[in-house]
């Protein structure tokens, strides 16, 4: 994809805003195309951009999801849970048309690390 004009978090203070996150390859380049490994690939991507300011997913305060398909609700509800060990963060999930043709499902997401 090309350059596009944003970076994929920003620190200020001590929360940290990650950009919309989405994901059409996996780690190994394999395409996803479907919701379930489109959340999982967005999940990991996250947690790896928060590892570079020293948090984790467990920090997330406040997450937007955005997906195509409200019939694919309860599909990335199952596997973002899977990713969380305590206390869920604040959300919002909204129906969208979303911008790249193949995305599923994008997120966008705010951490708290002091």
């Amino acid at each position: 994809m090309e350059h596009l004009p944003f970076c994929s978090a920003v620190k200020a203070g001590d929360f940290i805003f990650l950009s919309g996150t989405a994901a059409l390859k996996d780690d190994d380049g394999n395409d996803l195309t479907t919701i379930d490994g489109q959340t999982h690939q967005i999940m990991k991507q996250m947690a790896r951009t928060l590892a570079n300011f020293d948090a984790t997913l467990d920090d997330l305060v406040k997450v937007t999801i955005f997906i195509g398909e409200q019939a694919e609700w309860s599909k990335m509800n199952d596997v973002y849970r899977s990713y969380f060990k305590g206390d869920l963060p604040a959300r919002a999930t909204c129906v969208a048309g979303l911008v790249v043709p193949g995305f599923l499902i994008e997120m966008e997401a705010m951490a708290y690390k002091p």
